[in-house]
């Protein structure tokens, strides 16, 4: 169960956990903010700790609003996309032939029948992402279930609104999310390692962070990195 706090113009979604600890988070592309409490701590006392945090929240909320974000995508010549964290110009080639997508150069030709109207040219790309994501994908989760001494049951790659992932540690299920294929490479991996650590320790403790600094000491650079690329025009949180 949700419950807001008010601080001013700012509310803070809190949600109780099995936790010992409090986490602060403040997510794109708003800056909304969530505090995840332990069950038993008193509205009164998670309010108390967000006042303490409030110049932070207001850093973290400005950095978010001054942040590059794409533009609106048309799917029009020349329009800028990103893969693996570089861009590529779109390029349309109306052809009576199945509808391709093709890295070439600096540039990502489309190839669609003629008269395709932007909504289909959007599926026809997005489905492309989807593939590139899912190949680039297995050869991480050979590399990492050992080292972590994990195994994944299944990997779903899906357009996500709110975040970058996410895992089921019943299931052993992980959802990435699509627009990671327009990230580098190393984002990719870092989100990864992330949700396979949530296989061995649920909750983002102490416990966690350790896992995470001992397996992948670089993530903060990576996670750096994810955070200073483009938003999409449509955004997640992590």
């Amino acid at each position: 169960m949700v419950t807001q706090v008010k601080l001013g113009d700012i509310a803070v979604d809190v949600v109780r956990k099995d936790i010992k600890n409090v986490h602060l988070s403040v997510y794109p592309p708003t800056g909304k903010v969530r505090i995840a409490a332990p069950e038993r701590m008193s509205l009164e006392t998670i309010r108390v700790f967000a006042i303490s945090k409030l110049a932070w929240i207001r850093q973290q909320q400005r950095k978010l609003q001054e942040q590059d974000r794409e533009t609106f995508r048309e799917y029009l010549d020349r329009e800028s996309h990103y893969v693996w964290g570089k861009r590529y110009l779109l390029k349309i080639v109306e052809a009576d032939a199945a509808p391709s997508v093709e890295m070439k150069h600096d540039g990502l030709i489309l190839r669609v029948r003629p008269g395709t109207g932007k909504l289909k040219k959007r599926v026809i790309v997005e489905a492309w992402y989807r593939e590139r994501l899912k190949t680039a994908v297995s050869p991480l989760i050979v590399k990492w279930e050992p080292r972590l001494g994990v195994k994944v049951a299944r990997v779903f790659v899906q357009r996500m609104k709110t975040k970058w992932g996410s895992c089921n540690a019943r299931s052993r299920n992980i959802r990435l999310n699509t627009d990671l294929a327009k990230k580098p490479r190393e984002c990719l991996e870092y989100i990864i390692v992330h949700e396979l650590i949530h296989l061995r320790e649920r909750h983002h403790n102490d416990n966690f962070t350790a896992l995470v600094n001992r397996f992948l000491p670089q993530w903060k650079l990576r996670r750096d990195d994810l955070n200073a690329a483009p938003l999409a025009h449509v955004r997640w949180n992590y």
